[in-house]
């Protein structure tokens, strides 16, 4: 019974941890804004991806 209750402890007090060290699926890709375009370039929602600009 005390074995099984360590394991318990152990698994609910790491748990936070693994959920919080990886970042997701595509983090990167959704971190990325209009804000974050290079000069010249703006942000298509589209794509998910600065493009360049085009003037018409």
């Amino acid at each position: 019974m005390k074995i099984k209750t360590t394991l318990i402890t152990l698994t609910l007090a790491l748990a936070p941890t693994f959920a919080l060290a990886g970042g997701g699926c595509n983090w990167e890709k959704t971190q990325q804004s209009a804000s974050s375009c290079a000069e010249g370039t703006v942000y298509d929602a589209a794509s998910g991806s600065c493009v360049p600009q085009t003037t018409s």
